[in-house]
């Protein structure tokens, strides 16, 4: 699996791929993550990558010339031009389906916004993904770039050793509830004590227990994703 970072900010993701599985996959060349610095194919001596928008208004938008050559440029450094996703607040908001759909691409350039956001030809150019987070802002598309990388490559085989790490997980494929609750020691902490049947060795028991805390934990938090699996009732009427 490959990333391509379009950023104006590479370094932000110095300490990031240097830890824990993203690192260890990496070293493993099971994922490559290459840097690209927008700025390099800026066209001024001030290396400039923005400038005010028409009509008016406060800040600063990105440059369609410099961020679609960008693109392409890094496009063109495999044979493979991959698929372009272009992190934005106004995009498809970011779920586990949306990363399971990512983790099918063999290629990811992840475009990292910046001030005002992209001039609107980037994309009708480019014809990108583009995808939020959520429904809030942050500085740069930095940090979302970092976690559609970290949501994606849990889904590469053997980056997380045991590839039923991932299964249970809440919101993966066949799983649309919240994860159960899980327990190790201590046995007992602070009055609070390990449900008794994990303890068991009952496999059967133990997988109805987890069954049954996943939709309770579902009810309790996230009601709204048990409407989503609700059958249509009305259907057949």
């Amino acid at each position: 699996m490959r990333f391509d970072v379009l950023t104006l900010f590479p370094e932000i993701f110095a300490g990031y791929l240097r830890q824990s599985l993203l690192k260890a996959a990496i070293d493993r060349g099971d994922v490559t993550v290459d840097l690209h610095n927008i700025r390099d194919w800026a066209r001024d001596k001030h290396r400039s990558v923005d400038d005010r928008p028409f009509g008016g208004g406060p800040g600063m938008v990105l440059r369609p010339d410099v961020v679609v050559e960008a693109v392409e440029g890094v496009q063109t450094m495999q044979p493979d031009a991959g698929q372009v996703v272009m992190l934005t607040p106004g995009g498809r908001p970011l779920t586990q389906h949306v990363v399971e759909e990512l983790a099918e691409q063999p290629r990811l350039l992840l475009l990292c916004g910046r001030y005002e956001g992209f001039d609107q030809r980037i994309s009708d150019l480019l014809r990108p993904q583009e995808i939020s987070l959520g429904d809030f802002i942050v500085n740069g598309g930095e940090v979302a770039a970092m976690v559609v990388i970290d949501a994606v490559v849990r889904l590469v085989p053997g980056v997380l050793g045991d590839e039923d790490s991932g299964r249970y997980d809440s919101f993966s494929t066949g799983n649309r509830l919240l994860e159960f609750a899980q327990y190790t020691r201590p046995r007992e902490y602070r009055g609070l004590e390990v449900p008794e049947v994990l303890l068991s060795g009952d496999h059967p028991r133990i997988a109805a227990w987890r069954e049954a805390d996943s939709l309770k934990r579902t009810g309790q938090r996230r009601p709204d994703l048990l409407e989503r699996q609700r059958p249509d009732e009305d259907k057949n009427s």
